[in-house]
């Protein structure tokens, strides 16, 4: 069974910044997609940011802030937070996707983010 171990979230000052890693108990070359969402209280879980061999996409609320990397070596997914602000406080959660058939889906346990203003 994968597992998504998350780390790095915390309270943190607007204008700050903070870096989540995903710890990816398999071999990143497994997936065919990485990528970081967040939910916050009372909303829809959506995407951050997500990683492919070739390509990242942001969500528009994070453009210019957030930078999502990956180190296959390391087996390790990060999300750098700069310029946080208060409305991106939200549980942030892993995710990592096998283009088998049928897909498969793998989820961490997520990271609380809470930015004061």
């Amino acid at each position: 069974q994968v597992q998504l171990v998350e780390s790095g979230g915390g309270l943190v000052q607007a204008g700050g910044s903070l870096r989540l890693s995903c710890r990816a108990s398999e071999m990143m070359s497994t997936f065919n997609e990485m990528g970081w969402y967040r939910q916050a209280p009372g909303k829809q879980r959506e995407l951050v940011a997500s990683i492919t061999s070739g390509r990242t996409d942001y969500g528009d609320s994070v453009k210019g802030r957030f930078t999502i990397s990956r180190d296959n070596a390391k087996g390790t997914l990060f999300l750098q937070m700069n310029n946080l602000k208060p409305e991106d406080t939200a549980v942030y959660y892993c995710n990592a996707v096998r283009l088998w058939v049928p897909q498969r889906t793998y989820w961490g346990q997520g990271t609380q983010v809470t930015v004061s203003s």
